[in-house]
């Protein structure tokens, strides 16, 4: 599919956010209501976690083979097979009776997930003209991240009114919505165009390894997401370990979360106009290494939104500039394989640092896990820098 004129580009770019936007946000309103309901069934902490990992490791590992996919089909089938299994798990939800029976349609949201974003995140990239690739990835990211920063706060508002089941089927009518959407609004792109026999999936994934400047991108995402890990699962504990309570948790990820949803629009422009654009990767994570390193300076609330907000900055920069980066940086025919690959090392960061840092947490104390997650974070924007410049 060739970038299309600009006028048209505009309008699927605007549907692709709206879908992004509205799927996200139904998604994540579930995300702290899973947890509530599993343990009013009767499970404890680590079934609750076991039900989380299950998502987090599906989507992980399919996201690959999901990418592969559209490539080589195109990217409607997967796009509309992902929203399908995104809206039937949350029905789904809504009937659950055990434990057991949520783990499992876990597994069907992570399914869904590794289908659905890769895809439409090539998507953009497909009918964006080359020199508005950096716009086009700040908006659709804002909205991407605009979802999950608000989708939370829905759910606990809909589960207050109507009860906790009622936001499963909330969740799931906005993301069948979006199906009809995607289906009437975005065309079906063929398959990337390919002279001859296509070659075997191994070997086509191996030459895909040898892009320096994707396994640049890539070790960025996964070193990112270790320290994204590092805030999202344990900062709560720290936060009321000194002293403070929900109300601060919540300022404190709000303000990191707007940081980093207002930042991605400029970052996409500024994308667009400098040449060399791994630079913004790498001040990006050596701002967001800084940051993680002085929260464990930081005692009470002030500091703590003041050093969030600069998280939040320095992650919505180098986010944003990776995934446009990947998508500049590997052919048409391999796109949504090397998103997939972004989405997988977006879930084994994250998985890294939950079960890594736990255990460095446990044993050394929280500062000790801000200072390792900010020196992963640094050691890998060296490597980065590296690797990218690498000839």
């Amino acid at each position: 599919m060739a970038p299309a004129s600009n006028k048209a580009a505009r309008r699927l770019l605007l549907t692709a956010c709206t879908i992004s936007f509205v799927c996200f946000f139904g998604s994540y309103m579930r995300i702290p209501i899973v947890p509530l309901l599993a343990t009013s069934l009767g499970a404890d902490t680590a079934e609750v976690g076991m039900i989380n990992g299950a998502f987090m490791l599906v989507a992980g590992v399919l996201s690959i083979p999901a990418g592969l996919v559209s490539d080589r089909l195109g990217r409607r089938l997967p796009l509309l097979g992902g929203l399908t299994l995104l809206s039937c798990s949350s029905f789904l939800l809504f009937w659950s009776q055990t434990p057991l029976q949520m783990g499992l349609i876990y597994l069907l949201f992570g399914m869904g997930l590794s289908a659905f974003s890769p895809t439409l995140m090539s998507y953009v990239a497909d009918f964006t003209p080359p020199e508005s690739l950096g716009r086009a990835y700040g908006l659709y990211t804002m909205a991407l991240y605009g979802g999950m920063t608000l989708g939370p706060a829905a759910g606990g508002f809909v589960s207050t009114g109507l009860g906790l089941r009622s936001v499963f089927l909330v969740a799931g009518a906005l993301i069948l919505a979006m199906f009809f959407v995607a289906w009437i609004f975005l065309p079906a792109n063929p398959p990337a165009h390919h002279e001859g026999e296509r070659p075997p999936v191994i070997p086509e994934l191996l030459g895909l390894m040898r892009n320096r400047r994707l396994i640049a991108c890539l070790a960025a995402t996964v070193g990112g997401c270790i320290g994204f890990g590092m805030f999202v699962t344990f900062m709560p504990l720290y936060i009321r370990s000194q002293g403070m309570g929900t109300w601060q948790v919540g300022t404190v990820f709000a303000t990191q979360a707007l940081a980093n949803a207002l930042s991605r629009l400029p970052s996409g422009r500024l994308y667009d106009r400098i040449k060399d654009k791994s630079m913004l990767v790498t001040c990006g994570l050596a701002i967001f290494a800084l940051a993680l390193i002085v929260f464990e300076f930081c005692g009470s609330l002030i500091p703590l939104v003041v050093v969030a907000a600069l998280m939040g900055i320095s992650m919505g920069v180098a986010f944003t500039v990776i995934g446009a980066l990947i998508a500049d940086v590997v052919p048409r025919s391999l796109r949504g394989l090397a998103m997939g690959c972004y989405n997988t090392c977006v879930y084994a960061g994250m998985m890294i640092s939950s079960v890594g840092l736990g255990h460095v947490i446990r044993a050394w104390g929280f500062k000790t896990g801000f200072l390792v997650s900010g020196v992963a974070v640094g050691a890998v924007m060296v490597m980065f820098r590296g690797l990218y410049l690498r000839k």
